[in-house]
């Protein structure tokens, strides 16, 4: 049976490849989208995730907007790397689908509170205020759902600042939260999506699909290329967030290790620093799994191909 996933995001370019393989991989049943300010404000990744649905072909999957600002932080967005609309490099279509009534968090809390236990799975692939909220609001939705398999974070490398990664950083007492509750956590940080690289080949290869979103892709990459090269150093962009996605799709795409993490709050240096303790022996009981490596041509062949099917 297909994957049954609530996709929570900021959109994003990155963002962008994540629902699109959402919707285009037969492997995921996508239940709905919430947004969360991140990359960009909250009114503006809501507006994107509406867009890339629409480019996909889909507009009739829900996108619910939630939580613009972190739980006790300032919020902080990402326009140095996404551009002022949140994913510059395209012209985005003039959205005709509405978001839903309600709020992101209720959202999440009525769809996992009425299916069967165990069938939900969270993807939060910007930062965590919704799945923090939610949490809190309904304790009970943690036994329910089957895990949460999230972008954010990282064991040896950081981007935001030397040791923590935007998601994380930008509400790190919302990650603490998700991080700490008793499911499943997969973190699929940037020591894994730092390997899947938006290399030349791989544009020549969406340019041969010759399609509307694959166009769509390319002209985003092109400014993901660019940013990534001005603010980070990186000769391909990486594309983070649909590595999430493609764990779901095909746990072969990488390898993971089990090992506790936590969210450090207080160092004025490394405030936001996921902490993975890689010492033996593990913990009995551990629930919680670093992504370590990438088989780069498995992923992008998942990505391609749901590129090919939404079009």
């Amino acid at each position: 049976m297909a994957r049954k996933i609530i996709l929570d995001c900021d959109p994003g370019h990155d963002d962008a490849v994540a629902l699109i393989l959402a919707v285009g991989n037969p492997e995921i049943d996508l239940l709905g989208v919430t947004t969360v300010g991140g990359n960009q404000t909250l009114e503006k990744v809501t507006r994107n995730a509406l867009a890339v649905l629409q480019v996909a072909g889909h507009p009739e999957v829900p996108v619910y907007a939630g939580c613009g600002q972190p739980l006790v932080r300032e919020g902080v967005f990402a326009a140095h790397v996404h551009g002022e609309s949140g994913l510059d490099g395209v012209d985005l279509p003039n959205v005709t689908a509405e978001p839903a009534a309600g709020h992101a968090v209720d959202f999440i809390i009525d769809t996992v509170m009425s299916s069967e236990p165990g069938t939900v799975t969270l993807v939060p692939i910007g930062p965590l205020t919704n799945i923090a909220l939610a949490v809190r609001k309904e304790p009970r939705i943690v036994e329910r759902v089957r895990e949460v398999v999230l972008m954010g974070g990282g064991y040896k490398t950081g981007n935001c600042t030397a040791v923590a990664e935007f998601n994380v950083h930008t509400d790190p007492e919302a990650a603490h939260i998700v991080f700490n509750e008793d499911w499943p956590v997969t973190m699929v940080g940037l020591d894994l999506t730092h390997q899947a690289l938006a290399t030349p080949e791989i544009e020549a290869e969406l340019r041969e699909l010759d399609s509307a979103t694959g166009r769509f892709l390319l002209g985003l990459f092109g400014f993901f290329r660019r940013a990534y090269k001005d603010n980070q150093g990186f000769d391909d962009p990486p594309v983070h967030d649909p590595c999430a996605v493609a764990y779901l799709i095909d746990p072969e795409v990488m390898t993971t290790r089990t090992v506790p993490v936590d969210v450090e709050l207080s160092g004025s240096l490394t405030a936001g620093m996921t902490v993975a303790d890689f010492r033996e022996p593990i913990p009995k009981g551990c629930r919680t799994k670093v992504a370590v490596d990438l088989d780069h041509r498995r992923f992008w062949d998942l990505v391609l191909a749901a590129v090919a099917a939404v079009d």
